[in-house]
């Protein structure tokens, strides 16, 4: 029998405190793609959607292709953001007509102008057009803020394992592999989350070093090798969003009979989580640790990679902040190359002069002067290009990735990579692609916290984590909630997980 599945896309994670608003246009510089078009696109790429694609010719399903769309974090979706893209695949649902399971990649933060749980009234929105016993499978990032709502319309939340995040097509081939059993009758699953009182939690899901995520991932491993388990997925959370259900939770899935056993297993892993709450492997570093880093390290072998964390357009950070550009100029630091500064107006300030000219920039800093100035100094054009590069990996290989158009400016000792469109620097080709060999570097400046290191902790001498004063503040005291559940940990005298738990 041939079976027809949808396919879909649609990933956000929203920084709430963030200034800037998502629009169509923000997905549009990193992809919004409408039916069978996301297909060529992502053959062959390490993704989610790549995953699903090659199920599809595993498993000889008829796909519905319903569209693709993601986009670099920042604000809430705008409305129309929302409902358009929303809209694209509840339609292509609709007009499909009989359907007999539904594969999604989504992310699980995602919070638009009107809806706190997006993914959740997504997910609801498709169960009423397919009824109750069509499986709807949906692959989650593990920095999801998942919900009872999610949980309750999928038959299984299947989250990345790993953070860096390089495992999404494996997570689409679990995902798959679920849904083919159960359109085959073999499984019935159900999904079940609890939540527990807690703002933070398992390391925020950091797993390139032995710690509690690694932990609670072996033993995840050890409960889906148990009778009637099918998935267990555990969400640390994504803490800068201001909404009801920010924060760690635990999804399993499982058949009808062991219900029970299910909700053991979440309580289990939970109270680990609230056990080893205080736990975590995060090293922040002052702005002048970073400098004097770099200047101790001129002449030895390697690039010292400094990760500019609290700028993270991962996490919706500005991606302009300047605290750390400025303090390497004024350092003197040589042989440094910085990835990335988004300043358009500059790119195309240094695409009118030409490569090889020089100008008087003001640099960065654009957003929200209260997290660094623009750097005014002279600057030499070095190259100019579209800024399109295709990743390396391990993160998303054979992924497009737009900066926008893009020059390098050269101030003193430093290569700025200048873009047009935010994005993390995740790939080596950030640097690669302009022109520059990282590995020939005494620095490395890239805007990010954890995904950087899947590409760049090979090649680094020494990493070293700074907080420049951006937007993704580990300190979480300096964040106004006025919708978060309470009481929380550790906002709050909580003594028990399970203080108005979600289930």
């Amino acid at each position: 029998m041939t079976y027809r599945v949808l396919i879909a896309q649609f990933m956000h994670e929203t920084n709430t405190f963030s200034k800037l608003p998502t629009t169509l246009d923000d997905y549009r510089r990193r992809w919004l793609i409408e039916g069978e078009a996301m297909v060529p696109r992502f053959t062959g790429t390490r993704n989610e959607i790549g995953g699903y694609i090659d199920a599809v010719k595993k498993y000889g399903w008829q796909p519905v292709w319903a569209g693709a769309a993601n986009a670099t974090p920042s604000g809430k979706l705008t409305r129309e953001c929302w409902e358009t893209i929303r809209d694209m695949i509840v339609a292509a649902a609709r007009k499909a007509g009989k359907l007999d399971g539904i594969c999604l990649s989504l992310h699980g933060a995602m919070v638009t102008e009107t809806e706190d749980d997006a993914e959740g009234a997504l997910l609801e929105l498709l169960r009423g057009v397919v009824g109750p016993d069509v499986p709807i499978v949906a692959t989650l990032d593990l920095h999801a803020n998942a919900t009872v709502r999610m949980a309750r319309n999928a038959n299984a939340l299947v989250s990345y394992r790993t953070y860096p995040h390089i495992d999404g097509h494996e997570r689409a081939t679990q995902a798959a592999a679920l849904i083919e059993e159960a359109m085959a009758g073999r499984k019935k699953p159900r999904c079940l989350l609890v939540q527990p009182a807690m703002l933070q939690g398992a390391d925020a899901g950091r797993t390139t070093q032995p710690g509690l995520m690694r932990d609670l991932l072996a033993r995840a491993d050890g409960y889906e090798r148990e009778p009637g388990i099918n998935v267990v997925s555990i969400q640390a959370g994504f803490t800068w969003a201001d909404i009801p259900v920010t924060g760690p939770s635990v999804a399993v899935s499982h058949e009808p009979a062991a219900e029970t056993r299910a909700r053991a297993i979440a309580r289990e892993l939970i109270d680990e989580i609230w056990k080893r709450r205080d736990e975590s492997s995060s090293d922040y570093r002052s702005v002048a640790d970073g400098v004097a880093a770099a200047r101790a390290g001129a002449g030895k072998k390697g690039p010292l990679v400094i990760a500019d964390g609290t700028d993270n357009p991962g996490g919706g950070g500005y991606n302009d902040t300047t605290p750390l550009l400025q303090a390497l100029i004024d350092a003197g630091v040589g042989n440094v190359a910085f990835g990335t500064i988004y300043d358009p107006a500059t790119v195309q300030q240094a695409m009118k002069a030409g490569v090889g000219a020089e100008i008087d920039v003001a640099l960065g800093g654009h957003t929200d002067v209260s997290m660094g100035a623009p750097v005014k100094a002279r600057a030499i054009v070095k190259m100019l290009s579209d800024g399109f590069f295709r990743n390396d990996g391990p993160m998303n290989a054979g992924v497009e990735t737009q900066m926008g158009p893009t020059a390098v400016l050269r101030i003193g000792g430093i290569d700025v990579v200048t873009i047009s469109s935010r994005i993390q620097t995740i790939d080596l080709q950030v640097f690669l692609s302009q022109g520059i060999d990282p590995t020939t570097k005494s620095v490395l400046v890239v805007k990010s916290v954890q995904h950087f290191r899947a590409a760049y902790a090979p090649i680094a001498r020494e990493i070293v984590l700074v907080d420049s004063g951006g937007i993704c503040s580990p300190d979480i005291h300096k964040l106004k909630f006025t919708k978060l559940r309470r009481p929380i940990w550790p906002f709050d005298g909580v003594n028990d997980p399970y203080a108005g738990q979600r289930t």
